[in-house]
């Protein structure tokens, strides 16, 4: 078998590889890779079996814990100790009660690959077949179950117990000496010839329990005396006996039909009856009193021989029938009563599944109804989240606006990416830009600028249109009504060579300089604020870097 080469398992009173293959962990070199850390014992070093996890997070072989704890008292965990002392607390204290049976490490185990090292053996496959295989491995070393003392491979048991084993003997049942298997085949008892023995290879079970096996019986069937043949281990003829019943039966039937022929012959020639217990079997040394029947039945008393010529074999037969169908109807009858056992065994089986059935229906309501507790709360929650980010937006909005807003009645408005919005504004798709509202004052009018980079009115398609637009504020109920400032717009040269500058005071019987009734009135200023061709042109910086600067000025004095 493989070495046991471990830590641990040296100082183990009482483990031997006789009474478990391997008692604690599985042997490291059955593995065809270098078993990962975590799959190793933390007592034994080897491959872990039935593994346990301790409250420290350590794994142990569950004989492994088994052990430390039944032979220490307040043991704590070597790795622990091993790895940070400092670090010791009440959960490396080991105890059997306080480890849990880690189920995922073991399924890993379970499919690790491994191969036997037995000398001459090439199987291969995974750890959960390794003990099975162990237990039939041809090559693996064995003891010899007769208790002779000699190790052999157990596909060379057979030939052992035949011609070496000095404990496998038979006794001969005329002469009563006990013979090895190869002495048995060729004995005769002082020249009368033994029964012939046919030689039965012994059986080798497959798995050795415990590392014994019974010896095999070689007397074979009781009926052989009356023609059985049938020879095996005693597990075979008992086997044999319940299930050849039958034909035990015939070979008894034929045989006393024989001896009633017999008798007859010797009654009519001495003219007299023959004592029964002067009768006996092939000169076995048994009466027609001691055979005796599978599953109870006998033949008991004295066997009446009628010799007259108005005997009937016939009734002998229907005799023997009779009993043939008593013991068939016995043998049913005690079948039909183990199935009303397991029928009734059943019935409870099921009561008891429908019971669970029942609970776990009642359990899924449950659960259900939990779900869509959780549904509707999740729905309010996203809810709350959509208003939550609503809010967000219109903060975040607020927070821009406050950070552009100017408070003087000037204001500066930067436009990027210039070329697109021309075209945009061209193509329409976006035909005008507004500027962030301001203020002329931290409490006063609330206005803002609007574009047409392609023109609007009398300037569309020539001019840039610049328009002023007064929106409605929070505090318009202080503030006079129309509003009546002078306005002026500039665009800027970014060269600071020549800058568009127009201005304009306010209608004040136009509806644009109102008080707002919406959130804007209609917008006013110079739809030919500035010509196309002049804003396109290489002279002028107005468009630098396709950014251009509108600048607004509202005189509040």
């Amino acid at each position: 078998m493989a070495e046991k080469t471990t830590r641990g398992l040296q100082d183990v009173p009482g483990s031997s590889p006789d009474e478990n293959e391997f008692p604690f962990g599985y042997p490291t070199n059955i593995c065809e890779d270098v078993p990962d850390q975590k799959y190793l014992c933390s007592n034994c070093n080897n491959v872990l079996k039935k593994a346990l996890q301790t409250l420290c997070g350590h794994r142990y072989c569950s004989a492994c814990l088994s052990w430390i704890v039944r032979n220490n008292k307040n043991v704590i965990c070597q790795k622990c100790k091993e790895e940070d002392p400092s670090t010791l607390s009440e959960g490396s204290l080991l105890a059997e009660e306080r480890a849990f049976g880690d189920a995922a490490i073991n399924k890993e185990i379970s499919e690790l690959k491994v191969h036997c090292v037995t000398p001459g053996c090439s199987w291969s496959g995974i750890m959960k077949n390794f003990e099975e295989h162990q237990s039939l491995c041809e090559y693996a070393l064995i003891p010899c179950h007769t208790g002779c003392g000699h190790m052999v491979m157990r596909k060379k048991l057979a030939d052992h117990l035949e011609n070496g084993c000095v404990n496998n003997v038979t006794m001969c049942q005329k002469c009563k000496r006990s013979l090895s298997g190869s002495e048995y085949q060729e004995h005769s008892c002082e020249g009368n010839l033994c029964l012939e023995q046919k030689h039965v290879q012994p059986e080798i079970p497959s798995k050795e329990k415990n590392r014994s096996t019974p010896l095999i019986n070689k007397d074979g069937c009781r009926f052989s005396e009356v023609g059985c043949s049938f020879r095996g281990s005693n597990e075979k003829i008992k086997e044999h006996e319940k299930t050849a019943v039958g034909a035990h039966m015939l070979l008894l039937l034929q045989h006393i039909k024989q001896l009633k022929a017999s008798l007859c012959t010797a009654a009519k020639a001495a003219n007299g009856s023959i004592p029964q217990s002067e009768l006996n079997v092939n000169g076995a040394g048994k009466s027609i009193s001691d055979l005796q029947i599978p599953g109870g039945l006998e033949i008991n008393g004295d066997l009446e021989v009628d010799c007259f010529p108005g005997s009937s074999v016939s009734e002998d037969e229907s005799v023997l029938q009779q009993l043939v169908r008593e013991k068939v109807i016995s043998e049913l009858e005690n079948k039909l009563h183990v199935f009303e056992n397991i029928v009734a065994v059943l019935n409870k089986e099921v009561e008891t599944s429908n019971l669970e059935i029942t609970a776990f229906r009642r359990q899924s309501e449950l659960d259900q109804n939990i779900i869509r507790g959780l549904e509707l709360k999740i729905a309010e929650l996203h809810r709350c989240l959509t208003q939550k980010d609503a809010g967000l937006s219109s903060l975040h909005k607020s927070l821009l606006f406050s950070e552009q807003a100017s408070y003087d009645g000037v204001f500066l408005w930067k436009i990027t990416d210039v070329g697109r919005k021309l075209q945009d504004s061209v193509t329409g798709r976006t035909v005008s830009l507004y500027s962030p509202a301001f203020y002329t004052a931290k409490y006063g009018y609330k206005v803002c600028l609007r574009v047409y980079l392609n023109g609007d009115g009398t300037g569309k398609g020539t001019h840039v249109s610049l328009f002023f637009v007064v929106m409605k504020g929070d505090y318009d109920a202080l503030l006079p009504w129309p509003f009546r400032h002078k306005v002026t717009f500039m665009l800027l040269d970014q060269n600071n060579r020549e800058h568009i500058i127009d201005a304009f005071r306010p209608d004040l019987t136009s509806a644009s300089f109102q008080r707002p009734v919406n959130d804007m009135n209609v917008a006013s200023g110079c739809p030919m604020f500035l010509p196309l061709s002049k804003l396109q042109s290489p002279k002028h910086a107005y468009v630098k870097e396709d950014t251009l600067f509108l600048k607004c000025i509202i005189e509040t004095n």
